[in-house]
C-alpha cells in the first residue's frame, strides 16, 4: 500500500511540474513577435535555397482557392485614391468572408484608424493576403484554414465609409496587385506563374515566359501596374498612368520597339 501510494505521489508531482511546460509548448506560436504585430513582414526563408522563386498559381486544383467574397464587386482598384495597397470590394453587413487559399492565420488584430478588424494569413507557398474592415473575426492566430473556409463577417470598422471588404495580397512584406492573381470580374484565379528575384530589395522582371509576370516592389510597397488592351501603345499607356516611356521601358526592361501583347502586365511606377 505505501508502495502504490508513493508511486501515486511521484506522479501527481511529475504531472505539477511538467504539464505547465506542455502546455507552453503547446500555446508557442508558429510566429515570432514582429509577425503578430505587424503586417508588412516577410515570410523568413523563402530565399534559403536560391535567389529566385517561383509562386505558382497555374497548377493550383479548383477546391485550393477561392474567391473572398463570391458575387461581391470591386468598387475601389488597387493603386487608386494615392496609392490604395489593395482592392476593395463590396459586401452587405455580416456577408461571409472567405479565405482566398489555405494557410495560417498570422494575426487578427483591430486598427481603429486603418484596417478596423482584420485577417492576415501566411500560405504555403509565401503569399500572404489581408481581409481588412470586418464586422468579425472568426478564426485565431495560429489556425490553420482551408481555402474557401470562412474567417469573418464583413463589415465598416476602422477606417472605412461603408460596407467593403479590403483585400491584400502580400509577398516579402510588400503589397501586390490583387489583380495580377484574381480575375475579378470572372471570381476566378489567373493561371499565371510569377518568378520573384532577389537582389538589391527588388524582385525584377523574368524574361523567359510570357506566362511571368514582374511583380516588383518599391521600399514603401506603393506600386502600379497597368495591364495591356488591343490598340495600347507606350504613348497611350504613359499619358493614362501619368508617367513617360522612357520611365516605362526602364521599369519594365524593353524598348520603345518592343510590341506589346494584349494581357501584357506592365509597371507603371
Amino acid at each position: 500500500m505505501k508502495t502504490k501510494k508513493y508511486m501515486k505521489d511521484i506522479l501527481i508531482l511529475l504531472f505539477v511540474l511538467f504539464f505547465p511546460m506542455i502546455a507552453n509548448a503547446q500555446d508557442k506560436s508558429s510566429f515570432s513577435f514582429r509577425e503578430v504585430n505587424h503586417i508588412r513582414v516577410a515570410t523568413p526563408g523563402l530565399f534559403a535555397k536560391g535567389n529566385h522563386i517561383y509562386l505558382h498559381l497555374d497548377s493550383l486544383k479548383e477546391h485550393e482557392y477561392a474567391f473572398p467574397l463570391p458575387g461581391g464587386k470591386v468598387i475601389s482598384a488597387y493603386g487608386t485614391r494615392g496609392g490604395h495597397s489593395g482592392a476593395d470590394i463590396k459586401t452587405c453587413a455580416n456577408d461571409t468572408i472567405r479565405a482566398a487559399f489555405s494557410g495560417k492565420v498570422r494575426m487578427v488584430k483591430y486598427e481603429r484608424r486603418g484596417y478596423g478588424k482584420y485577417v492576415v494569413i501566411r500560405h504555403e507557398n509565401g503569399l500572404e493576403t489581408v481581409y481588412g474592415h470586418l464586422s468579425k473575426q472568426i478564426v485565431n492566430e495560429d489556425q490553420y484554414v482551408e481555402a474557401g473556409e470562412p474567417i469573418g463577417l464583413g463589415g465598416n470598422t476602422g477606417r472605412s465609409t461603408g460596407s467593403h471588404l479590403h483585400f491584400e495580397t502580400r509577398f516579402l512584406g510588400q503589397a501586390i496587385n490583387p489583380a495580377l492573381l484574381f480575375d475579378f470580374e470572372k471570381q476566378d484565379i489567373v493561371a499565371d506563374s510569377y518568378l520573384f528575384r532577389k537582389g538589391n530589395n527588388r524582385y525584377r522582371r523574368n524574361n523567359t515566359s510570357s506566362k511571368n509576370v514582374s511583380l516588383m516592389a518599391s521600399s514603401d510597397g506603393t506600386i502600379r501596374y497597368h495591364k495591356v488592351r488591343s490598340g495600347d501603345t507606350l504613348s497611350r499607356i504613359a499619358q493614362k498612368t501619368g508617367t513617360s516611356i522612357d520611365a516605362l521601358c526602364k521599369l519594365n526592361h524593353i524598348t520603345r520597339r518592343t510590341i506589346l501583347r494584349p494581357g501584357q502586365v506592365l509597371r507603371c511606377s
